[in-house]
């Protein structure tokens, strides 16, 4: 059997090298125009609009920070729109630079607050997407009238922000890995600050002049392929300052608001998400190291606030993965099944688009109000709600011997660790440089579970599937030394002994007992009762630490365990807390970062939202 799938994988790899490519300079005209805001301000577009004129066809766009390029007349770009398939069907596809980035002209400003009522000239993400859609409407030649948006990660956020104050001629719109608040995604998990993303702080905190079609930036050089002994070497994050200076912008910004204060208040998106019209669809992964929290919090805010069409669909991939074309699909050592963002793309994707921008546009688009992956089982789910009604809250006790059970004691304990902010605990095994993580989401976290600062708790062999469907609420009950201290919890799938290995799990693990990482999150502990107020912990005292952990669909099978780690480092994911209370950790100098003793006590517990399957 596996011969015979070998083969025609050869085969059809072989075919596949004398198939003919599609050519978008053979099939579209390209444009590239500046259009007017309503204060003056000109953003560049670029237009890919089909050859072929004997019928009209909605416009795609897309508006992005990241550029249009490739720029000049006669270059293309290889593949447009938001797959093959609507490429080759044929729509009007647009790039936008948006306003200070690239060939566009005006001031940059990350994640721009939106402005409600806004008066005369005043402009924002949402002005300049609807004056872009209006001119589009009005000035490119056989258009339909008919407008749909999409991007993924930033460009995902500005698809998000044209639901607000939205053209009418947008009809359709795609948020996809976006952007919901970045004092929650990207930069910031929980008031904690994501080291692991320091260097794309050079994407977006150097500003320029004018208009440009070359970078105007550089990322730093910093001489190793080992992130973990780079930042460990630096010391506190004011050394880092050496590589960033006054310059840019964000990094500046990062430092100069350490809280949920108004800064990053104003730059969040999912509150004003009500009374949208357009419909939409929302698109992220179970394993998306940079923006989940986005995709889930817009969905449901906008399911909560408005009556319009939405619809959301999550699968088993990393940031970006459904945009793809790879056939087999896995995160890192974790394989989940075969085409499944070539499924997504022709099955779901392009329905959607084609109903509202081609089609009758009602709401009985043939999807699902959820159409979601089970990490576990391997295979797809539609539901009417999400989460689904049928679920139930089950609590599992963190007890004694390392034990995970629903059958909680009363008898009054803790398990205790030292953490050490000079060796903190790595987040992934791997010796490597990433400009943004991807693999630690699925990786095997055994490496942590044989640590001492890291504290485990795992059920018995499971007896019959458990299926979690929804968000995880971590109830800890904890107390240190110090005066601050980061709190991290991570829920795994622990494998039976008889797993077989994938073709993709590295050389050096086997999946026999794998350890997967199905789900983490980290609390900054001077954050537990206000964002907005940190406040330090009195030494010694017992005090109450909530981690809500993001959604999860994911059955733990029979034959498995649920494992559950507590640790307070995961470096250099997040920057080290230096465990005494400073006002502001970016400037915490190297005497402030202390050896402290942290305690869980066995009142602590972890609260799942479990499916109830028909039985």
């Amino acid at each position: 059997m596996k011969k015979t799938s070998a083969l025609l994988f050869v085969m059809f790899a072989f075919i596949s090298c004398f198939a003919q490519e599609y050519d978008v300079k053979e099939h579209y005209d390209k444009q590239e125009v500046t259009i007017a805001m309503r204060d003056g301000i000109k953003l560049h577009a670029t237009i890919y609009s089909p050859k072929d004129k004997s019928r009209k066809y909605p416009i795609l766009l897309q508006r992005t920070p990241y550029s249009c390029a490739p720029y000049g007349e006669g270059q293309y770009r290889s593949k447009i729109g938001p797959n093959e398939t609507m490429m080759e069907e044929g729509n009007i596809i647009v790039y936008e630079d948006v306003r200070g980035r690239w060939n566009s002209e005006g001031t940059y400003d990350n994640m721009r607050a939106y402005v409600p009522n806004k008066k005369r000239k005043q402009t924002d993400e949402a002005s300049d997407t609807y004056d872009t859609i209006d001119w589009l409407v009005k000035n490119i030649p056989n258009n339909n009238g008919k407008v749909g948006v999409w991007g993924i990660s930033y460009p995902g956020f500005y698809s998000t922000y044209s639901l607000l104050d939205a053209h009418p001629a947008l009809k359709a719109v795609s948020p996809q890995a976006c952007i919901g608040d970045f004092f929650f995604d990207d930069f910031h998990h929980n008031g904690a600050y994501l080291l692991s993303y320091w260097r794309a702080t050079a994407l977006f905190g150097y500003m320029k002049d004018k208009p440009t079609t070359e970078a105007w930036y550089e990322f730093p050089e910093l001489g190793t392929k080992d992130q973990y002994q780079f930042f460990l070497d630096a010391g506190p994050l004011s050394k880092l300052d050496k590589y960033y200076k006054e310059d840019n912008v964000f990094w500046q910004q990062l430092k100069d608001h350490p809280n949920y204060d108004d800064f990053w208040k104003t730059r969040g998106i999912i509150q004003h998400l009500e009374k949208i019209k357009p419909a939409v669809m929302v698109v992220g992964g179970w394993f998306d190291a940079e923006d989940l929290y986005g995709p889930l919090a817009t969905y449901k805010n906008i399911e909560k606030r408005s009556d319009n069409y939405n619809t959301i669909v999550v699968g088993p991939w990393s940031h970006g993965d459904w945009a793809r074309k790879k056939g087999r699909q896995a995160i890192g050592n974790v394989y989940f099944g075969d085409g499944i963002s070539e499924f997504f793309q022709d099955e779901i994707e392009t329905r959607f688009f084609n109903h509202f921008l081609k089609g009758s546009g009602d709401k009985n688009s043939g999807l699902p109000e959820a159409y979601m992956f089970d990490t576990g089982r391997r295979e797809w789910k539609k539901f009417d709600t999400w989460p689904p009604e049928n679920t139930t809250k089950e609590v599992y006790g963190m007890g004694q011997n390392q034990s995970l059970s629903q059958v909680m004691t009363m008898e009054y304990s803790y398990q205790e660790f030292v953490s050490d902010p000079k060796k903190p605990v790595p987040y992934s095994e791997d010796i490597k440089m990433v400009f943004t993580p991807r693999k630690y989401m699925t990786d095997d976290q055994r490496f942590a579970a044989r640590r001492p600062d890291v504290l485990v708790f795992e059920t018995g062999v499971l007896d019959k599937d458990i299926t979690l469907a929804g968000d995880i609420l971590a109830k800890l009950r904890v107390s240190t030394t110090g005066t601050d201290a980061d709190w991290i919890v991570k829920v795994i799938d622990v494998y039976p002994p008889d797993a077989e290995d994938y073709e993709e799990t590295q050389e050096y693990l086997k999946m026999s007992n794998y350890h997967m990482m199905v789900r983490s999150e980290v609390m900054r502990g001077r954050f537990r009762n206000s964002f907005e107020k940190p406040e330090p912990f009195v030494p010694n005292e017992e005090t109450n630490v909530d981690i809500k952990l993001q959604d999860v669909f994911h059955t733990f099978k029979k034959g498995h365990k649920i494992q559950v780690q507590v640790q307070s480092t995961w470096f250099p994911l997040i920057d080290r807390n230096p465990q005494t209370y400073v006002d502001n950790i970016f400037y915490a100098k190297e005497e402030d970062f202390q050896k402290q003793t942290h305690r869980v006590y066995n009142s602590s517990a972890i609260e799942f939202t479990v499916l109830k399957e028909n039985e």
